[in-house]
C-alpha cells in the first residue's frame, strides 16, 4: 500500500488530469478509503483486549450514504441523532442492532420508529424517560435502552465542544450524591434499562478528562448492580471525542494510546463484564479527507497577500467562525496537480462567501498561490463534507472517494455537486405568493 501522503498527492494530480477540478467545479472534497480502513483496523486492535466491543461511527461526522455503507460493510455500527441520520443509517445497510439513537430532543415518532425496528436508544432526560416508558407499554421492542449520563467532570480546551459540565444540555447530570442516588434508584426500578452512555466532549477534551468521565459511569453501573442485586447494566457506551492533531500528518493521540489510558484509569471496562461501545467520528475520518480548491484571484491589500478560492464557510464552517479552535493546514499545487515550485510567501486563503471573515486561514507560509493553482486543505474528512452552510446559495460541494497506488488515483463520486436547479427548487422556485 502506498504511503498516505503519496496517495494524497497522487489524488491531486489525478483530479487535475481527469478534469474533476475545473471552472465549473472549482472545489472538490476527496477521501482516501485506504486511510479510513487503516483507522478502523487501528481502532479494533486498540480495544481488542475487551472481549465484547461494538465500534460505532458518529453519523454526524459523515452524512454520506456511500461512505456509511463502506463502514457498515466493514462491521461498524452507527450512532445517529436525528430522523435524517437514522434514515441514512438504514439506507446504508446498518442492522438495527448496530444503530444507537442519541439526541436531546427526540420526538415521539422518532422514538417510536427506533423501538419498532429494534435500534438502541440512550435516554437524555427524565422527561424522555417517561415518554419511552409509555411507548414501551404499547410496543413489543427488542431495543437496548440506556441512559446518557453527564458525569460533570469539567470542560476541555474548547468549551463549545465540552459536554460534561453544569452548563451543557446533554444527559442526566451527576451534580452531587443526591442526584447520583436518585438516578441509581430510577434505573434499578426499571430493569429494562441495561446500558449507560457517556460522552464528555469532542475536540479539546483530554484523555484523562475523558477517562474520568467513563470511570464515573462504570462506578454508577456498579452502584446499580448493588441496588438491583444482579448485574443490570451490561453495556457501557463510552462515546467518542478523541481529539485530532490538525498541526501535522501525525496521528496523535492514537486509539491505542487512549485505550492504554482507559485500561489504567478504568480497568473494570476491560474485565469482560460489559459490552463496550465506542462512537468515534473525527478521529476515524478527519485525516483521510482533503478539500481541493482552485484559486480564482490573488490580490494585495496593503501588506496582506490574499489568495481567493472556492472553499470557505459553506464547507469549512467551524474553521471560518472559530479559527483558533479549528485551524487547518494548506498545501499549494500548480494547475496540473503537481506540487508548487513557487517560492514561499505569506498568504491568506479566503473563501467565496460575501463576508470578511470567510477565511480558511491567515498567514500561511507556503509556495505562492497564483490564479488557476490548487490549494489543498488537509484533515477535512470528518464534518467538513457533512455540515454544509448554505450562505450565498453556494452549492454543496462534490465528494469523491479514492484509492491510489501512489502514482495515480481511482475516484468514485459519492456526492455530486449540487446543481443550480436543485438550489432553486429548495428555494421555492415554483411557489407564488
Amino acid at each position: 500500500m502506498a504511503d498516505f501522503v503519496d496517495r494524497r498527492y497522487a489524488a491531486v494530480r489525478s483530479l487535475a488530469a481527469e478534469s474533476l477540478i475545473t471552472a465549473e467545479q472549482p472545489v472538490v472534497g476527496i477521501i482516501d478509503t485506504e486511510a479510513v480502513e487503516t483507522q478502523i483496523e487501528a481502532l479494533s486492535w486498540a480495544f481488542s483486549s475487551i472481549p465484547d466491543t461494538i465500534h460505532l461511527v458518529a453519523c454526524k461526522a459523515v452524512t454520506l450514504v456511500p461512505l456509511l455503507r463502506f463502514l457498515a460493510d466493514r462491521g461498524m455500527g452507527v450512532e445517529v441523532a436525528s430522523p435524517g441520520e437514522f434514515a441514512m443509517a438504514e439506507a446504508a445497510g446498518f442492522p438495527p442492532e448496530r444503530i444507537v439513537l442519541d439526541s436531546p430532543a427526540k420526538t415521539v415518532p422518532e422514538i417510536r420508529h427506533c423501538l419498532t425496528v429494534g435500534a438502541a436508544v440512550n435516554i437524555d432526560s427524565y422527561q424522555e424517560l417517561a415518554r419511552i416508558e409509555e411507548l414501551r407499554a404499547e410496543i413489543d421492542t427488542r431495543s437496548v435502552i440506556g441512559v446518557r449520563v453527564n458525569p460533570v467532570v469539567g470542560s476541555g480546551s474548547i468549551g463549545e465542544m465540552s459536554t460534561a459540565t453544569t452548563t451543557t444540555k446533554f444527559g442526566i447530570p451527576l451534580i452531587d450524591e443526591e442526584s447520583r442516588q436518585a438516578l441509581v434508584d430510577t434505573i434499578v426500578a426499571r430493569p429494562w434499562i441495561t446500558q449507560l452512555h457517556v460522552h464528555s466532549g469532542s475536540q479539546g477534551v483530554g484523555l484523562d478528562l475523558a477517562a474520568e468521565g467513563i470511570s464515573r459511569i462504570v462506578s454508577l453501573a456498579e452502584s446499580v448492580t448493588e441496588g438491583a442485586g444482579f448485574q443490570q447494566i451490561t453495556r457501557i457506551d463510552i462515546g467518542g471525542g478523541l481529539s485530532v492533531n490538525f498541526g501535522s500528518d501525525e496521528i496523535t493521540p492514537t486509539f491505542h494510546t487512549y485505550a492504554e489510558v482507559l485500561e489504567r484509569a478504568v480497568p473494570e471496562l476491560f474485565s469482560g463484564r460489559y459490552t463496550v461501545l465506542t462512537e468515534f467520528g473525527r478521529s476515524l475520518l478527519a485525516k483521510a479527507g482533503s478539500i481541493a480548491t482552485r484559486i480564482e484571484y490573488t490580490k494585495n491589500v496593503g501588506q496582506r497577500a490574499f489568495a481567493i478560492g472556492h472553499a470557505g464557510a459553506q464547507t469549512a464552517t467551524r474553521t471560518v467562525f472559530m479559527p483558533q479552535a479549528w485551524p487547518l493546514r494548506v498545501s499549494a499545487f500548480h494547475a496540473d496537480g503537481t506540487p508548487s515550485r513557487n517560492p514561499n510567501r505569506i498568504q491568506d486563503l479566503a473563501g467565496p462567501c460575501c463576508f470578511s471573515g470567510d477565511m480558511i486561514g491567515r498567514e500561511f507560509v507556503i509556495p505562492g498561490l497564483d490564479p488557476g493553482d490548487i490549494a489543498l486543505i488537509h484533515d477535512t474528512g470528518a464534518y467538513y463534507f457533512s455540515t454544509p452552510f448554505a450562505y450565498n446559495a453556494l452549492p454543496r460541494i462534490p465528494v469523491y472517494a479514492y484509492t491510489s497506488d501512489g502514482s495515480t488515483a481511482k475516484f468514485t463520486c459519492i456526492r455530486r455537486q449540487q446543481t443550480v436547479a436543485e438550489l432553486l427548487a429548495e428555494a421555492g422556485e415554483d411557489v407564488r405568493l
